[in-house]
């Protein structure tokens, strides 16, 4: 946790994190002063999610033939490029065009989809072993830190400053963020796959890995109905709940989102303080945290309490983040260097994929069933998770205390 290295990735990764949470922001009000369109506004986070989803498919092919350093680095430089012609566009186009706005965005998001699974993957390159876990966690804590925060200050910035000069400023981030990565130092021999090897194979490399072990397999199966349950919390779910079920006015609606981002920060928290003992017991804690989460689900779901809605929702964000942290270790323990990228790349584009198309179906479901029937469904397969995670916990190694392969 000392190391300057492992400092320099996560300050990085802080400012890129900012930057990324300003510069939506900064967009948001451009664009509804341009158009005054939803349409438009509702195309951001489509982009943003539709551009990580094809760089996950493809970064394979950049995983073998670069370095992680140079890839982070290329990554932010670009996008700080893109976003340096993005600001002179919106600052000196008396109306600025629209579709150009909207290719910016998604050229960023698919240089930041090069960026996630290789800052993963760095992160068990820089610190000891034995710190993994509280590593880990600090990083959750520093991008929840980023995202809680980086939209309320967005907000206060976009009134002071206004869009332009937001972006302006987002782009000054982005230059410190790529000096930072610049700076990093990673040791790890490297070795470029021969040319030879078909894109095809390179593409699946990572899937392969996965589906041929049986503790990869798992986490990735627990994952990927996760992100089918977790659209629930979405907020234009959690809006609908606010207004048909609580039935409070909408600044509710901030008051439950801020209260899910304090349980993940919470959650990073007591990981990082009490690492050595979650390393101890591992597969318990990821088995506890599952089912909790599905109760609680459910539990908000069938309230009509205020006050309750902000309890329970605060507690699903600090078991979601326990889990997470517990599941990225496991992988990062388990899974060979050379391979971790590719695996981060796969579940970023499963990811990206299942979380949008899961978006469109519950909206269907709460809109056809009603809001409740949509957070009991969710819980439901939760408890499915926790369920299938019992019956496959012999896959799960449970102490890594003292370097323990049980």
């Amino acid at each position: 946790m000392k190391s300057k290295s492992f400092r320099l990735l996560w300050l990085g990764q802080l400012f890129a994190n900012l930057g990324d949470v300003f510069y939506i922001v900064g967009l948001i009000s451009i664009l509804y002063e341009v158009t005054g369109s939803a349409f438009y506004l509702a195309l951001l986070p489509f982009l943003n999610t539709f551009g990580k989803f094809i760089s996950g498919i493809l970064s394979p092919l950049l995983l073998n033939k670069f370095r992680l350093k140079s890839l982070l680095v290329t990554s932010q430089l670009y996008k700080t490029i893109v976003l340096f012609v993005l600001s002179c566009w919106v600052s000196f186009q008396l109306t600025p065009d629209i579709w150009f706005i909207l290719l910016c965005i998604f050229l960023i998001a698919f240089l930041d989809g090069w960026a996630m699974p290789a800052t993963s993957s760095m992160l068990p390159r820089l610190v000891e072993e034995n710190e993994l876990l509280k590593a880990n966690s600090f990083v959750s804590v520093m991008t929840e830190t980023a995202q809680l925060g980086g939209w309320a200050f967005g907000g206060i910035l976009v009134a002071v400053l206004n869009g332009q000069n937001l972006i302006w400023l987002t782009f000054s981030l982005f230059v410190v963020s790529t000096i930072m990565m610049q700076k990093l130092k990673d040791e790890t021999p490297f070795e470029v796959k021969e040319n030879r090897q078909k894109i095809g194979e390179a593409l699946k490399e990572g899937w392969m890995v996965i589906w041929k072990n049986p503790l990869f397999r798992s986490i990735h199966i627990l994952i990927l109905v996760e992100s089918i349950a977790n659209v629930v919390w979405v907020a234009a779910i959690l809006y609908v709940f606010v207004t048909e079920v609580l039935h409070v006015t909408e600044a509710w609606w901030g008051y439950i989102n801020t209260a899910f981002f304090i349980g993940l920060l919470l959650g990073g928290v007591i990981c990082s303080r009490f690492s050595i003992r979650i390393e101890k017991s591992m597969r318990k804690t990821v088995i506890f945290s599952s089912i909790g989460i599905s109760i609680v689900t459910i539990l908000f779901g069938l309230n009509s309490v205020a006050w309750m809605a902000l309890i329970l929702v605060a507690l699903s964000g600090l078991m979601d983040q326990i889990k997470g942290i517990t599941f990225n270790t496991y992988l990062q323990k388990e899974a060979h260097p050379d391979d971790l990228p590719k695996i981060y790349s796969a579940q970023n584009a499963l990811v990206s994929l299942v979380f949008g198309l899961s978006t469109l179906v519950f909206g269907i479901i709460a809109e056809s069933m009603g809001i409740t029937i949509t957070f009991i469904m969710a819980g439901s397969l939760l408890a499915a998770v926790g369920i299938y995670l019992w019956t496959v916990r012999h896959r799960f190694p449970n102490d890594y205390s003292l370097g323990s392969d049980n």
